[in-house]
Order: structure tokens, then sequence, then C-alpha cells
């Protein structure tokens, strides 16, 4: 299912650590590896376009898996 998202980036420390976006709203989206690496400075306020990935499971399972297609820094 595709989508576009406004969020922040954060940091999370489950296991040896991945990256979110976190929605006004607080519903956080864990962000699939192989995301461009501008994308992962935390606290940066992103519009992110990808994919919910349904056919996979993480670790850290703190909301849907998102992969990322493109991004832009937003005010």
């Amino acid at each position: 299912m595709s989508v576009t998202v406004e969020g922040t980036i954060e940091r999370k420390s489950f296991g040896p650590g991945t990256w979110a976006l976190v929605t006004s709203d607080n519903k956080s989206y864990e962000i699939l590896q192989g995301a461009p690496k501008d994308l992962f400075k935390s606290g940066q306020k992103v519009r992110v376009t990808g994919e919910v990935r349904k056919d996979l499971m993480t670790l850290a399972m703190i909301g849907p898996v998102l992969e990322v297609k493109t991004f832009e820094v937003i005010q």
C-alpha cells in the first residue's frame, strides 16, 4: 500500500537500534533499511512517500514497516 506521511525522524534504541518516522498524532512507522542515508537525521521533519510492507516483521515492532521511495525535508 503506497502512502505519503509527514513526521519527525527518530532513532529508537530497540536491540541494535532502528529508525522511525513519528507523525504529529504519534503514529510510528519503522523505516526499512536501504532508505536514502540523508533521511537518517534525528529530529529532521520530512514528508515521505513509500510503501507499507505488510509482508515483513521486525524485532523492534514499533509500527508498520515503511519502505521509503522518496522523501523531502519540510519546515
